[in-house]
């Protein structure tokens, strides 16, 4: 008998195996891998689980969320099994390789996934990342394995159960085959008359793939059953009781991406699956490959989702340190957001903004002579090369690749519906927030650009020249999306949000905050009046959140910012000409202080607080016109807090009671799921300036505090209260989201993580 907890085990032993074997599938979520691998290894019938692993199968109690939430411990090196010559333009494995990170021998051993190139003197090899087996290489396995075609299931998994028992499962093969560079990444767009839409897509080497025949996706329905240690999966397949006839659907070619060694093709799936009476088990199967499950709401049901924000580490951080027993340093908390889907399933996941760190892009060798460029002049006058051009690409291209479909974050990508927006880092830190002059320069221009366009292709699923930019809402192919009127100062392409259906009661508006931004303007009038003309057609919510990649309801740090901008501010001075070993205190761009971008990003910094200041007014007039409540959903910061906004008592001469306030708005703040927190004198700081009482909107009537939820840590011991830390929680996190049909309440749960890599979180 297989418990859910030897389930979510042993599929870090199949993925693992997967990856050694050049899997087929990297991100699949399952034990039983749509994978070629080699005798000895996890998932096949030679393997054996370790002393430890056995031990914990004997003594895990099925379903308990302790042993659910064990480290991962690899196969023995021993079974590993080793290629026979390397698969693709570079070594293979998802975790990594020297020619992967920087091409040469003395890059360094690499440490993490988001390191890019790595470099030694200023040289770097630029980032590139391996693909798996060719079509080629499958057919030289099958022939010398005995494997005929299709029609033989190939290896069968294996998952250790309790008392030694074993479980074998049939392994289902691509046919044809495809080389993947990605994927599958699953998406989640909008519910549209009890029809919900989304998408898969994929990213293959054509030169290894199969393509005789356009990829296919076949879709098999069933009811939604909750795991038991009797029956591990969401739904039974092949035995019947279909809600559902199945279905095939063919590709999309939305892109073709040509590199100096090969191409890569992005192919897509959209999705539409009427809604059922009861939750509904979408598998999905590429190429007639292993199937891969989500799950859909039932008609009228109000969604389950998770946000996450800031899925990187920050430069300077050693990811190594934030893994604990784990692969990589991002795989703890994202390990527990898979455990609490599989206990009960979330319908989609909120990215709010960082989904992938491209900082790294300044390693790459092309761009050197642009990074080491005197002053901030000499940027803004580096030409624009066809090399830096090539390699800009290049970078996205290959970081996308290797993130999103590696370790934990790559098994959710496949599983659990996406909605993402972005923000800085998923361009290039602080994109949108330097001054005019600095983002004019052509690199730093070009660099945001492609970066806006690489993320529109991974997060969203969309080409601008493949699915047009009719700026007439519901004409794209996307029905969540709406495209700004204009094109942005610094990325010439318009503004994507997206307006998400999250149940009748509950809607999304994700505002794009990044494509339009300036220094001195984040959003343009018309794409506000657009973006609330389209939440005013959904008609009965009562919740509706807004999501903006950074707080709007935060302490302010204005004295901070008067200082680092002061002109003859001696630590820049200093910092400029690196005297006193400060040069690490002003940016690579602009030579600015390295903490200015961050607080001009802020809607409170003073940049922009004529433009929050609106943007509150109008959110309360919206409030009391669809008498609904507003909340909006923020990440940014690494630190999970809430602030809160309402009517000011005194001009009213009383307390209004919340359920009676159109002001009362909360910005719940949940970051970051992967970097690291602010350091614990930064955290304090920012825990005492959130006790402070803000008046910039007492004459509208308006009062704003922080809410002093963080009482306990997560080991139940009292939050400092001294420096008022309880306003804050340093720690990593994600947010858990359900709407209450009882009540009529958004219940936003924060996950912190208990211990620093140890892969359990605390609401």
């Amino acid at each position: 008998m297989v418990s859910p907890a030897q389930r979510h085990r042993a599929e870090h032993l199949a993925r693992s195996a997967a990856a050694a074997a050049h899997a087929s599938y990297y991100s699949h979520p399952s034990a039983h891998l749509h994978t070629y691998l080699g005798r000895g290894n996890a998932g096949t019938q030679d393997y054996k689980p370790s002393a430890a692993e056995d031990d914990r199968d004997r003594n895990a109690p099925g379903g308990e969320t302790a042993p659910l939430n064990e480290a991962y411990i690899p196969p023995p090196p021993s079974l590993d099994p080793a290629p026979s010559k390397p698969m693709g333009p570079t070594e293979t494995g998802t975790d990594g390789t020297k020619e992967e990170l920087g091409g040469k021998e003395d890059a360094g051993a690499p440490s993490g996934l988001d390191k890019g190139a790595l470099e030694k003197g200023g040289e770097a090899g630029g980032t590139r990342t391996s693909p798996g087996p060719t079509a080629e290489e499958v057919e030289k396995w099958r022939a010398q394995n005995g494997v005929e075609g299709a029609s033989q299931q190939g290896a069968t998994a294996l998952v250790a159960g309790q008392q030694k028992e074993q479980t074998e499962l049939k392994v289902s093969r691509m046919e044809p085959h495809l080389q993947l560079m990605c994927g599958p990444l699953l998406a989640y767009y909008t519910v549209k008359e009890n029809v919900w839409q989304g998408a898969v897509m994929v990213v293959v080497r054509d030169e290894g793939s199969n393509l005789s025949t356009p990829p296919t996706l076949a879709l098999q329905f069933h009811q939604y059953s909750p795991p038991t240690p009797e029956a591990p999966r969401l739904a039974e397949l092949n035995s019947g009781g279909e809600l559902l006839k199945g279905t095939t659907l063919n590709s999309e070619k939305i892109l073709m991406y040509k590199s100096h060694d090969d191409t890569s093709s992005f192919f897509r799936f959209v999705i539409e699956v009427p809604l059922q009476q009861v939750e509904m088990v979408v598998t999905y199967s590429l190429n007639g490959g292993e199937g891969i499950e989500f799950v859909v709401p039932k008609i009228g049901q109000n969604l389950r989702w998770a946000a996450h924000s800031c899925n990187g580490f920050s430069s300077g951080v050693n990811p190594d340190e934030f893994k604990g027993d784990f692969e990589s340093g991002y795989d703890p908390v994202w390990e527990d957001m898979i455990l609490r889907h599989q206990q009960r399933p979330f319908h989609c996941m909120v990215g709010g903004g960082d989904q992938i760190y491209c900082d790294p892009i300044t390693r790459e060798p092309e761009l050197q002579d642009w990074i080491n460029a005197p002053n901030k002049e000499a940027k803004i006058n580096t030409p624009l090369t066809p090399e830096i051009e090539y390699a800009v690409d290049r970078f996205y291209f290959n970081h996308y690749c290797k993130i999103f479909r590696s370790n934990a974050f790559g098994r959710a990508n496949s599983t659990i519906p996406m909605v993402n927006m972005l923000d800085d880092h998923d361009l290039i830190d602080g994109f949108g927030t330097y001054d005019d002059e600095t983002q004019e320069g052509a690199v730093f221009k070009h660099v945001g650009s492609r970066g806006y366009f690489w993320f529109c292709v991974f997060q969203l699923f969309t080409v601008d020249a493949y699915d047009g930019v009719n700026p007439a809402p519901n004409t794209h192919p996307i029905k969540s999306m709406i495209i700004g009127d204009v094109k942005g100062p610094w990325i010439p392409a318009p503004s994507h949000s997206l307006m998400v259906y999250l149940g009748p009661k509950v809607a999304m508006l994700a505002l794009d905050c990044r494509a339009e931004r300036k220094l001195t303007e984040i959003v343009t009038p018309a794409t506000y009046t657009k973006a609330f003309a389209e939440v005013r057609k959904y008609k009965g919510i009562e919740q509706l959140v807004i999501l903006l990649g950074v707080p709007i309801a935060y302490p302010r740090m204005s004295f901070l910012e008067h200082f680092l901008d002061a002109k003859y501010n001696p630590l820049n001075m200093l910092a400029r000409h690196n005297a006193m070993g400060l040069g690490g205190m002003v940016n690579k761009f602009d030579q600015s202080s390295e903490l200015l971008d961050d607080l001009n990003d802020h809607w409170c910094a003073n940049t922009h607080k004529k433009e929050r200041n609106w943007l509150v007014l109008t959110c309360q007039a919206l409030a009391l016109e669809l008498h609904a409540r507003i909340t909006f959903l923020s990440g940014d910061v690494h630190l999970a807090a809430v602030g809160c906004l309402f009517t000011h008592a005194k001009k009213l001469g009383r307390a209004l009671p919340a359920e009676e306030d159109h002001r009362y708005m909360l910005n719940v703040v949940t970051s970051a799921i992967v970097n690291t927190p602010p350091p614990p004198g930064a955290a304090a700081m920012v825990g005492m300036l959130g006790g402070n009482k803000h008046r910039t909107l007492h004459s509208e009537n308006t009062d704003e505090v922080m809410i002093p939820l963080f009482v306990e840590d997560t080991d139940g011991t009292p939050m400092k209260r001294k420096l008022m830390v309880k306003f804050v929680q340093p720690r990593r996190n994600y947010a858990s989201i359900e709407y209450l049909e009882e009540s009529g309440d958004l219940v936003f749960d924060f996950r912190v993580e208990k211990v620093q890599g140890g892969g359990d979180t605390k609401r």
